[in-house]
């Protein structure tokens, strides 16, 4: 069965960090890209950030791009996903998916066949 268990997430203020992680089971995690999504009340999910399954590749929304570094550790089946310099539209429920596929334009939501639980991450102003 597989299992993606997201955590970290909380009530941060603006200008803050939070740093998610995501333990993964139930499949062979280094031989797939994982990604991030998010989706706040109103809007659709969205991919935040994808990476690779070994070989360094990312892939970044423009909205993040220079706060939020996406990382894994495939000798703990665990990716992460540290965000700075929070604002208040990052405010959503984050969401870790598998597996992804991703290039330059975006993170491709009709590839992932798992989600995660979710975590909410909440922003003030």
């Amino acid at each position: 069965e597989v299992q993606l268990v997201e955590s970290g997430g909380g009530l941060v203020q603006a200008g803050g960090s939070l740093r998610l992680s995501c333990a993964a089971s139930g499949f062979t995690f280094d031989e797939h890209a994982v990604g991030w999504y998010r989706q706040a009340p109103g809007k659709e999910r969205e991919g935040v950030s994808c990476i690779g399954s070994s070989d360094g590749s990312t892939y970044y929304a423009d909205s993040v791009k220079g706060r939020f570094t996406i990382s894994r550790d495939n000798t703990k089946n665990t990716v992460y996903l540290q965000m700075n310099s929070l604002k208040p539209e990052d405010e959503a429920v984050y969401y870790c998916a598998a597996p992804v596929g991703f290039s330059e334009n975006g993170c491709y939501r009709s590839e992932v066949d798992y989600w995660g639980q979710g975590t909410q991450v909440t922003v003030s102003s």
